[in-house]
This record gives structure tokens, sequence and C-alpha cells, in this order.
């Protein structure tokens, strides 16, 4: 079946383009959410103004994610932990640790969008990767230090 995005989705396409998908995806979870509208020349007429405004607020919202890339990518987290022998943190700083760290600098990011492979477990510095948008990334320093022996 093909459908006109109504959102831009990862893996499929962004708002506005026209893509086939299966009959099954469209008519169950596409359309009754209203991510997409089935492809039909009636359709199109209808919904033309809400697809161009749809086209115009996602160009919006990709200038608003380049602009905090790019305040991601000046600004370091530190993260004071403890840790035992050759600097191996006794636990593990997670996607979870930066997204409230991030919350708590005033960032609003979907957790989600940390991409983080696996847990941070040794001292020093980390790079993080943060998917803000269809093709807007930002890599975040995260600095670990060990927490002073008391």
């Amino acid at each position: 079946m093909k459908v006109v995005l109504l959102e831009s989705i990862e893996g499929l396409g962004s708002v506005g383009r026209e893509v086939k998908v299966k009959d099954g995806y469209a008519r169950n979870f596409l359309i009754p959410k209203g991510m997409a509208l089935q492809a039909t020349d009636s359709n199109l007429k209808a919904f033309k103004d809400k697809i161009e405004s749809r086209v115009r607020s996602e160009a919006k919202t990709k200038e608003h994610a380049e602009k905090l890339s790019e305040q991601l990518q000046a600004l370091t987290l530190s993260f004071n932990m403890k840790t035992g022998q050759e600097g191996k943190l006794f636990g593990s700083i997670t996607s979870t640790h930066i997204f409230e760290a991030l919350k708590d600098k005033g960032f609003e990011i979907d957790k989600k969008k940390v991409n983080l492979s696996e847990p941070i477990r040794h001292v020093g510095t980390h790079e993080v990767g943060l998917r803000l948008y269809e093709g807007v990334n930002a890599t975040l320093k995260v600095e670990v230090k060990a927490e002073p022996e008391e």
C-alpha cells in the first residue's frame, strides 16, 4: 500500500514522502496513529495543506536540532564516582545518568536518544553519541573522575 508520511519515521522516510509499506503496517499502525495517509488522489488534494505545514514544522525542528547539536558538542559532563583498583568504577554510568545530567543542565532530550552502546565503567574521558533528529547527531564528552577518598 502506498502512503504519504505525515511524520518523519526513521528507516522509512521524511514528512511528505510517498512510500510503499505493507498493508497491515499501514492500516494497523501508521494511519490510526496519524503518522500517514493512504496515497490516493482525493487524500492528497484534501490534505495538501496539512502535509505542507508538517513539512515546514519538520524543517523548523531540524533547524532547532542542529542548534542544539552545536551547544551539546561544546558541553562536557563530569561525574565523580567511587573507584576500585586501576580506575574501575563501583557501578557504572548509564544513559539514564547522562539523561539526568543533561536535564539538570536544562537540556530537554529524550532518554532514548542517548546512544550509549555499553555503560561507562572506567575513569577517563568518554564520547557519547546523541541522535537528536534524523540526520542530526551530536557527540557529548563525559568525564569520569575518581571520588576523593575520605
